[in-house]
């Protein structure tokens, strides 16, 4: 049996249940129980979340300015 974690697919969360898990596994890779094989699935998955993340600010960012946009007209 195997300790890698297994992870929700990104696409499934929120944008605070992402945050919230990468939270998680900051404090997971910090602690004195995290094996390597946990530590570079941490780090893969950490990656793929900050991804994601960044991806959802940017839309979002770009909709608010369309959206202000449109108020100015």
């Amino acid at each position: 049996m195997s300790d890698t974690p297994t992870f929700t697919p990104v696409k499934d969360l929120t944008y605070s249940q992402a945050v919230t898990e990468l939270e998680s596994i900051l404090r997971a890779m910090q602690g004195d129980s995290c094996s390597i094989d946990s530590l570079t699935a941490y780090t893969r998955r950490a990656t793929e979340l900050l991804r994601e993340c960044r991806s959802r600010l940017v839309a979002t960012d770009q909709e608010l300015k369309t959206i202000l946009a449109d108020l100015e007209k």
